[in-house]
């Protein structure tokens, strides 16, 4: 069918009404007149295709990379640098809006360049005597060999080749790829690898010695790591504090997001932050500088993670500013009559958020709450507790950690109303 693209869908796929239902269109934008083909129904509407483009909308632009629309890794490259960024401020708008919240400063958002990612999960695939690396195409398995990327730090981007040509000389079949460019040198999982026997270990060795891996580990079917080659421990700073991190260890994309997190973060603390509770630590992105500002409880679910940053507290002689301290704040959240001690809270769940927890910090009169978040729904969700509770949205910060994607990074800060 022919139509014209309204708007541009919380996924990033353009869409027009169709008897009263959204069809959704990858790789158009507002304005665009197509001719599009329905591929299923979804929950939402319809699923499409984009079989030809008739006309270019206003907000259209040249996709700066080769890869785009058959790569599944980006979904906004098409669209021009003001309406993307408009869009991206929308979705958190929207979702500010459908909470009823209306913070007291909306800053602008902080964007981060380009080759700029330290982390990526690649894709391996062998078709034939071929063995492709590179990412999924969009809701598919097939994987679409790439040769370079936009979003990748050089040290990553360099070694898709040599990749390629490892798997095929060691009889990989299929299996997933993890990378991670640490402050001295690349940390490498890879999937569907069986070094059993002694030759095919000798030969990964070669490869992490040519390549001066870091280190390099197996990744089993359950997502497991076995460090196979260790040249050096991997790691990274978080606010200046070195931390040797485990394989698969969650970070944030790319340093310069890390920074600009830390720095909305830690905006609102003073002399009186004596006391702070960090929930859902991680292996201490933000622990570390917030240990500058006063004594900080971290409290993480992941072993892991929870470890290395352990090991960083006594290490660096910091152990009489931070304690790590292992919970499921899931399973069980701290409750409100435990954080009344505290003089801050900062709070960084996954993507699901933290409505328990959350329901917890809103009664417990903390004075200082910061909100992060990797999802403007989730966000608003748990913020709309902590004012219900009786806490001023200050102000809210949002970061394009992910260009080209339709991900959002958010902070919010709030104080106890009367604070």
């Amino acid at each position: 069918m022919e139509l014209t693209v309204e708007e541009i869908g919380g996924r990033g796929d353009g869409y027009a009404k169709v008897d009263g239902r959204p069809l959704f269109v990858p790789l158009t934008v507002p304005g665009d007149r197509v001719k599009a083909r329905v591929v299923s129904e979804a929950a939402a509407g319809f699923r499409g295709e984009l079989v030809e483009l008739l006309s270019p909308g206003p907000a259209r632009a040249e996709p700066p990379c080769p890869h785009f629309g058959a790569c599944g890794g980006c979904a906004l490259q098409m669209l021009e640098e003001q309406a993307y960024l408009a869009w991206k401020e929308a979705q958190v708008d929207k979702a500010l809006s459908h909470a009823a919240l209306s913070p007291l400063e909306r800053l602008p958002m902080i964007r981060t360049p380009p080759r700029s990612r330290r982390r990526v999960s690649l894709a391996a695939q062998r078709r034939g005597r071929e063995i492709i690396v590179g990412y999924r195409q969009r809701l598919s398995h097939r994987v679409v060999p790439i040769e370079s990327c936009l979003l990748l730090q050089p040290a990553l981007e360099d070694l898709l080749a040599p990749l390629a040509d490892l798997l095929r000389e060691t009889g990989f079949a299929a299996g997933g790829i993890v990378a991670t460019a640490c402050e001295n040198g690349v940390d490498l999982a890879l999937g569907g690898l069986e070094a059993s026997d002694l030759e095919l270990r000798e030969r990964l060795a070669a490869f992490a010695e040519a390549q001066d891996l870091a280190r390099l580990s197996l990744l089993d079917e359950e997502g497991g790591y076995e460090p196979l080659v260790v040249r050096r421990p991997p790691q990274v700073n978080f606010g200046g504090v070195p931390v040797a991190v485990p394989p698969g260890v969650f970070l944030q994309a790319s340093k310069a997001g890390e920074e600009a997190l830390t720095a909305a973060i830690t905006s609102e603390l003073g002399g009186d932050a004596h006391r702070i509770a960090e929930l859902f630590c991680g292996a201490g992105s933000f622990t570390f500088p917030l240990s500058r500002f006063g004594w900080v409880d971290a409290f993480e679910a992941d072993d892991a993670a929870l470890e290395a940053l352990d090991g960083a507290v006594r290490t660096n002689g910091l152990a009489g500013r931070i304690t790590a301290q292992r919970r499921d704040l899931y399973r069980q959240p701290l409750r409100a009559s435990e954080l009344a001690a505290y003089s801050a809270v900062v709070f960084d769940p996954p993507r699901a958020g933290a409505k328990d927890q959350a329901a917890q910090i809103a009664q417990s009169g903390v004075p200082l709450v910061v909100a992060v978040s990797c999802n403007p729904a989730t966000f608003a969700r748990d913020v709309r507790l902590l004012v219900d509770g009786g806490y001023r949205l200050v102000k809210v910060a949002t970061l394009d950690q992910f260009p080209w994607s339709p991900h959002v990074e958010l902070v919010g800060v709030l104080r106890l109303s009367g604070n």
